[in-house]
């Protein structure tokens, strides 16, 4: 803990902010439908933070390279918390939108910065534990986050005011216990060209994750809501879809370790689909079946994006490591952006049973693109990959550089 001990004022940050931030996906898309939205309207105004957090992650390390960490971070934080109490202000879904669209602007610089600053401070001694504290916090935030919800409840401003509130504490830690000033990192190299190149089979991977599970986390609360379920029942299935996406990251990641990673890639992918068939057409309108069903779905489903990364990652000459994590997260945020428009849409149409036979397609669609990859190009022998697999949060591309000891491309 000594060891750690530095670093505990930035993963507190951090916890807030991903709690924060988890609250507000689930409640904006509960809050607009109390307030007449519909799921289309919704799923834009989901759309509209996609599009700010993949600009965010394009132009912040400019901003942490001219105005240092911490002016970075209290701006973003004071932007983040401001559109959020506006929203309360201003019922309307074209606004809505807009904040939604600068709070990710916003998000995904706090996300980078804290990160970034963790790096800066993590040495190998202690990177695997501050790691594991990391997704930790990450866990319990999100999952407890849910359920200010329904003590909150949906009416009023409360839910604005406490994320709001969340976002401006979140300068708390690190403004008291941490004097230090890192050093500005290097510029992110976007070659969205040069990712492909290094493996389609990820990027569209990522893509298919973004389309899938991004519309889950923005259209997964009007779906329970849709079933009728209850505002508690509803924080309990999205925080299973969470949880489960847990459970097999590690087993599936020693496997893809040891064999062809586009194997696992592919029965991985396969468990999302059989789970998304059975929300569709076996759990009906039960609670306890769609929660059990929801947490399998994010079993096999949340691990898919970390296999991706690090399937293109095997591909990846000396120096092209951080191109493929920074490339990968774009891609997977443009996924994000359309997912949740076409899920709103097919669900506004056609009722809640056609959201995870959408799931299920996407996947199945990945699968069929897996097959042919496998079909197109040799596995990379498991003794010749320069990195194992690391289960990935989709916060910042620093997160990737703190998920792994830096090397010699790093450093360049």
């Amino acid at each position: 803990m000594s060891q750690i001990r530095p670093l505990i004022p930035l993963l507190v940050t951090a916890g807030i902010l991903i709690g924060g931030n988890g609250l507000q996906g689930t409640y904006i898309a509960l809050r607009g439908s109390y307030e007449g939205f519909s799921p289309s309207l919704i799923g834009m105004i989901g759309a509209g933070y996609s599009v700010g957090f993949a600009i965010g992650c394009i132009y912040v390390t400019r901003l942490l390279r001219e105005i240092g960490h911490i002016r970075t971070f209290s701006a973003m934080a004071a932007i983040g918390a401001s559109c959020s109490l506006a929203m309360s202000l201003i019922i309307d879904p074209t606004f809505w939108f807009l904040m939604r669209f600068v709070i990710g602007i916003a998000v995904a610089s706090l996300f980078a910065t804290v990160e970034s600053w963790i790096n800066a401070k993590v040495t190998n001694a202690n990177r695997a534990r501050t790691l594991s504290i990391y997704r930790l916090v990450d866990l319990g935030s999100v999952t407890a986050a849910q359920y200010m919800i329904p003590v909150a409840g949906i009416e009023g401003t409360v839910i604005f005011s406490i994320i709001a509130i969340a976002m401006t504490l979140s300068l708390v830690p690190i403004s008291l216990a941490d004097r230090s000033s890192p050093t500005p990192p290097e510029a992110i190299r976007f070659d969205l060209k040069a990712v492909w190149r290094i493996s389609p089979l990820a990027v569209v991977g990522v893509v298919c994750v973004g389309l899938a599970m991004a519309a889950f986390r923005n259209i997964g609360p009007i779906y329970g809501e849709a079933i009728g379920m209850s505002i508690t029942s509803i924080a309990t299935f999205m925080s299973a879809g969470i949880i489960g996406g847990v459970v097999l990251q590690y087993p599936l990641g020693v496997y893809s370790d040891r064999l062809d990673r586009r194997t696992v890639i592919l029965w991985t992918t396969i468990g999302s689909i059989i789970t998304g068939a059975y929300l569709s057409f076996g759990a009906g309108t039960s609670e306890t079946a769609n929660i059990i069903g929801v947490f399998l779905f994010g079993a096999f489903s949340m691990p898919l994006y970390s296999l991706c990364s690090a399937h293109g990652n095997d591909y990846a000459k000396d120096g092209e490591h951080a191109l493929v994590s920074a490339g990968l997260l774009f891609y997977w945020s443009v996924g994000a952006t359309v997912g949740p428009l076409l899920a709103s849409l097919l669900l506004e149409y056609y009722g809640p049973d056609v959201f995870f036979i959408y799931t299920s397609v996407i996947f199945a669609g990945f699968a069929v693109f897996t097959l042919r990859r496998m079909g197109t190009r040799p596995p990379v022998p498991p003794d010749e990959r320069p990195r194992r697999f690391r289960a990935l949060l989709r916060t910042s591309a620093y997160f990737n550089k703190l998920a792994a000891p830096p090397d010699k491309e790093d450093r360049r």
